[in-house]
């Protein structure tokens, strides 16, 4: 096995107040080796930064990414509760998010409606994009100072309601999300998971589920402002995208959307707000083809820029951290 070269001492990592952290190497003949032999210092990194792009590791494909996140974050987790399917590359390496390449991913926290949560994400890019297409971050703790007092005690408070109604035309499947079609697995998974749900006379399924939006990180102990209320309501989708989902479906049973914790509309002045709060918090580098990015998806929301070209950027989720639910409401209908 080839040894590995020192890590750079933290005056190598690039600090600019408008980019995440950037940490660049001389690619090393065995990039897992390298990862596990520094896995401690580009962690420390991420817990001081929020985030770390490694740029020169240069991961060859799918299979030596993988490798390396488990140098990095140990076993990496299985997605549960998609809201769109993507392609399994590995043993929890994933495809980036199937979106439109012309529509930005507006920021969000991983899957923070689990009651366990990814600690860690982990992207590799392969390919990268022609033009655009940076996965962007903005740090949690800021946006939270940032937010207007009323609106951020209220949703201390409330929390935040995340409404889907699964079909077979638009977002994952039923067995996609939940791993199995079968209505008694699944309405075990929902009550195990403090998730509300109905089914429709068309057998199609309607879910609830009240979330926390702030939470105390569990390494730092600091508030972060932890959700996907912006990311998966109705007035952050392209206006046509949204006007047709609304006349295919209601406004009841859009494929996703959010609310404030007690069952109230979020208005689209809130949406923008959030939006724009994290615009003014948001770093980016562009992707260079074999960089490695960590990101602590408490501390850090993300997102995915509009990109031209060919674009291939790997994903996976690590350390699940259980973190506390806001009790739904007893009048749920379980049916």
């Amino acid at each position: 096995m080839s040894s590995s070269p020192p890590l750079a001492t933290p005056l190598d990592v690039q600090l600019r107040p408008d980019r995440p952290p950037i940490l660049r190497i001389d690619a090393p003949g065995d990039a897992v080796s390298w990862a596990a032999a520094h896995r401690e210092a580009l962690r420390a990194q991420v817990t001081e930064h929020g985030a770390l792009i490694v740029r020169g590791l240069r991961p060859r494909d799918a299979a030596e990414a993988g490798a390396v996140f488990t140098a990095l974050a140990g076993e990496p987790m299985a997605e549960k509760e998609a809201f769109a399917p993507r392609e399994t590359l590995g043993p929890g390496v994933y495809s980036s998010t199937p979106w439109p390449a012309n529509q930005p991913m507006c920021m969000h926290h991983e899957l923070s409606y689990l009651l366990e949560v990814p600690g860690l994400m982990l992207f590799a890019c392969l390919t990268a994009p022609a033009e655009g297409g940076a996965t962007a971050v903005a740090d949690a703790e800021e946006v939270l100072r940032a937010l207007p007092v009323e609106l951020r005690t209220r949703f201390e408070r409330e929390g935040w309601l995340l409404t889907r109604a699964y079909n077979d035309e638009i977002g994952a499947s039923l067995a996609e999300s939940f791993g199995t079609d079968d209505r008694t697995a699944v309405e075990d998974y929902c009550r195990a998971n403090a998730i509300e749900f109905a089914w429709q006379p068309d057998g199609s399924l309607h879910t609830r589920q009240r979330r926390s939006a702030v939470v105390r990180h569990p390494v730092t102990g600091r508030h972060c402002w932890f959700n996907q209320i912006a990311f998966l309501n109705e007035w952050t989708l392209d206006p046509e995208v949204r006007e047709y989902l609304v006349d295919v479906y209601g406004e009841d049973a859009l494929p996703f959307n959010t609310r404030f914790g007690d069952g109230t509309p979020i208005g689209e002045d809130v949406v923008q707000l959030l939006n724009a709060t994290y615009d003014e918090h948001t770093r980016r580098e562009p992707w260079q083809a074999g960089d490695l990015m960590l990101v602590d998806n408490i501390r850090t929301a993300h997102s995915r820029e509009a990109f031209g070209g060919e674009r291939q950027v790997l994903v996976a989720m690590a350390e699940p951290r259980r973190l506390p639910d806001l009790d739904p409401a007893p009048e749920a209908s379980r049916r």
